[in-house]
C-alpha cells in the first residue's frame, strides 16, 4: 500500500515539474529577449557615436549583456576575428551552435541579426539593428501578454493531471 502512495507522489511531482519547467522556461525566454534588447540599444548607440569595428563592436556588447546572450555576442566576437569565415551569417551559425542554452525565439533574433551585420554603410546598420530590435520587441510583448495567467495555468494544468493520473493508478 505504500508503495502505491509513493507512486502516486512520484506522478503528480513528475507532472508538476513539467509544468513548472515550462514556466521557468518562459521567463527564461522573457529575461533572454530583454538581455538581447538591451545589448542592441548598446551596440546601435556605439556604432553612431564611435564607429567601432563589428568584432569590438560585438564584444563590448557581450561584456554588457549577461547570460547566453553576452556569450554569443562574445562567441560572435571570436568566430569574426578567428575569420573561419568572412560572412557575420556563417559566424552567428557557429556562436549559435557553439551556445547551446540560447532559447528558441531569442536564437530566431540572433540569426536575423547575423544576416543583417556587417552587410551596409553605417546608416544600414543602424537600420537593422532597428529592425532586429523591432522584432524583438514584438516577441516579448507577445510573452509578457497574460503572463502570470499563463504561467499559473501551467502549473495548476500540471498539478491536476499529475493528481487525476494517481487516481487512476490508485
Amino acid at each position: 500500500m505504500e508503495l502505491k502512495w509513493m507512486g502516486a507522489l512520484l506522478i503528480i511531482a513528475g507532472c508538476g515539474g513539467f509544468g513548472f519547467t515550462l514556466a521557468a522556461n518562459h521567463r527564461r525566454e522573457e529575461r533572454a529577449l530583454r538581455q538581447l534588447i538591451a545589448a542592441l540599444d548598446y551596440m546601435a548607440c556605439e556604432l553612431q557615436y564611435r564607429l567601432t569595428p563589428l568584432p569590438e563592436l560585438c564584444r563590448q556588447a557581450g561584456r554588457e549583456s549577461d547570460g547566453c546572450i553576452g556569450t554569443v555576442l562574445v562567441t560572435l566576437a571570436e568566430e569574426l576575428e578567428d575569420q573561419i569565415s568572412p560572412d557575420v551569417s556563417t559566424c552567428m551559425l557557429a556562436a549559435l551552435r557553439k551556445s547551446k542554452d540560447v532559447p528558441s525565439v531569442a536564437e530566431g533574433c540572433l540569426r536575423s541579426l547575423g544576416g543583417s551585420l556587417g552587410r551596409f554603410d553605417l546608416e544600414g546598420q543602424i537600420k537593422g539593428l532597428e529592425s532586429v530590435r523591432a522584432n524583438c520587441r514584438r516577441e516579448l510583448e507577445s510573452l509578457s501578454r497574460n503572463k502570470e495567467e499563463r504561467l499559473r495555468s501551467y502549473q495548476t494544468l500540471s498539478l491536476c493531471a499529475g493528481a487525476a493520473l494517481a487516481i487512476l493508478f490508485l
